[in-house]
């Protein structure tokens, strides 16, 4: 199947899996044994039946231009095993998936599918006079009430900031998490989920080991910064009143025109609070020189549904969020099959990095991170057991994140670079440099890191 001209990697696919499970159980369906009828079309589609337990095969189908996934086993996973066994089959063997007509029951889902995608188009179109039906005077009184809540969170927390610091820092460890995690229930309920997550990281600090009384003192810094400027809202200009009100936990809304370019899906990666599984996908225009965040969210133990393989570019528009050194944009519609990435986004040197965090941080003091591109880099270990990535000129290094030191990911970077300069994208913050994807001269391809 030519699918304009490019197969996913096993890399790319195995990306999409929901969890490790998935993955194994995904490899064990990769052959053609268990498929019959297995084939694709030029337009992106690949479908087959699946051998399971049961007298009936499982019909699967998947649609790698969404990618959307359509299976008849009763797995809740997203994609289920089955799916990314027959994309596995499609990526490797291309014997045995070959071009041809879709059967009836994919084409059914397919024409289902388009027509959705008109229903949509159609909605969008009248979205201006859907909107007059709606009672604005309701919503403004439901939005002070919340503000007014969020207000009265944020002048609690600023005496329980100022509790700390009369107490001194020491009182911290001694009182524990408990008082902490009360806090940011406090925080929830005065409807505020961006200040109960920062107090959650507060109460975990001074269990975190040496050096944690001056990391409390910087978050908290951070957090009364966050907490004036709510309280001095309408003090600040709108971008950075924005800002404030999506850390504080108010949803940031899409506006403004769509932007549409060639996107590099550089990097994708989960994370989970218990509750919710937020899927973070980083993209770079290639026309634009756009860097955008698209966020995806699924219920606890469920892969959020959007999934972009890393490594391909996506000709697409997205609609950015509002605020000051607002990266996030929503994936609004895509325009076609991908293609491989031919090489890594410009890039600069660690002190370049920097600078470019810090020029973001005017905008968004709350930034933990901002995505950077580093050239010719090599990873190099530290005495103390952490890694750095040096400037292969040897101007200047970046520490690597301690959060990605346990993570194989590192280790397929330092056997990549084997001592050679290699190209590194990544999150650049406080915290150190997060390798995400790198390039190597001798291998072809992106490298995904996560």
């Amino acid at each position: 199947m030519n699918q304009a001209g490019v197969r996913w990697t096993t890399e790319q696919v195995l990306a999409l899996a929901p969890d490790d499970a998935s993955r194994k159980a995904g490899n064990r369906l990769s052959t053609a044994g268990p498929w019959s009828d297995a084939g694709g079309s030029g337009s992106g589609v690949v479908w087959g039946l699946c051998k399971g337990s049961g007298s009936k095969p499982y019909q699967t189908i998947v649609d790698v231009t969404g990618p959307a996934y359509k299976c008849s086993c009763p797995s809740r996973k997203f994609p289920c095993k089955h799916a990314l066994g027959l994309l596995l089959l499609w990526a490797a063997d291309e014997q045995s998936v070959v071009e041809g007509e879709a059967p009836g029951w994919a084409g059914e889902w397919l024409e289902g599918r388009r027509k959705r995608s008109e229903e949509k188009t159609e909605a969008g179109t009248d979205r201006s006079g859907a909107g007059k039906q709606a009672d604005p005077e309701a919503a403004k009184r439901r939005a002070d009430r919340r503000a007014g809540r969020i207000t009265a969170g944020a002048t609690e927390l600023e005496q329980r900031l100022t509790d700390l610091l009369r107490g001194g820092l020491a009182s911290a460890e001694q009182s524990g998490y408990g008082l902490w995690e009360e806090t940011a229930a406090r925080m929830v309920d005065a409807q505020a989920p961006g200040l109960a997550g920062r107090v959650r990281e507060l109460g975990a600090i001074p269990g975190s080991g040496p050096g944690w009384p001056v990391r409390l003192l910087e978050e908290s810094a951070l957090l009364h910064l966050l907490n004036a400027g709510w309280l001095g809202l309408d003090r600040l200009p709108e971008p950075l009143a924005t800002t404030v009100r999506t850390r504080v936990g108010l949803p940031s809304p899409a506006d403004g025109p769509p932007v549409r370019d060639h996107w590099l899906v550089l990097a994708q990666y989960d994370s989970s609070d218990g509750h919710l599984t937020t899927r973070r996908i980083r993209l770079y225009g290639r026309d634009s020189g756009r860097s955008v965040l698209v966020l995806s969210f699924g219920p606890a133990g469920r892969a959020p549904q959007l999934a972009l393989p890393v490594g391909l570019m996506v000709e697409a528009d997205v609609t950015p969020h509002t605020g000051g050194g607002q990266l996030r944009a929503d994936w609004t519609e895509q325009f076609g099959a991908p293609s491989p990435i031919l090489g890594p986004p410009p890039g600069g040197s660690t002190t370049a990095a920097i600078e470019a965090y810090g020029t973001a941080l005017r905008s968004d003091p709350w930034l933990d991170a901002w995505p950077v591109t580093l050239s010719d880099v090599i990873p190099v270990p530290e005495p103390g057991g952490g890694w750095q990535l040096a400037d292969a000129d040897g101007e200047s290094a970046l520490p690597v994140a301690s959060a990605a030191l346990s993570r194989p990911g590192l280790w397929k970077l330092a056997a990549l670079s084997g001592g050679a300069p290699v190209t590194v994208f990544g999150e650049c913050g406080h915290r150190g440099f997060h390798p995400l994807a790198a390039w190597a001269e001798d291998i072809p391809g992106i490298v995904p890191l996560t």
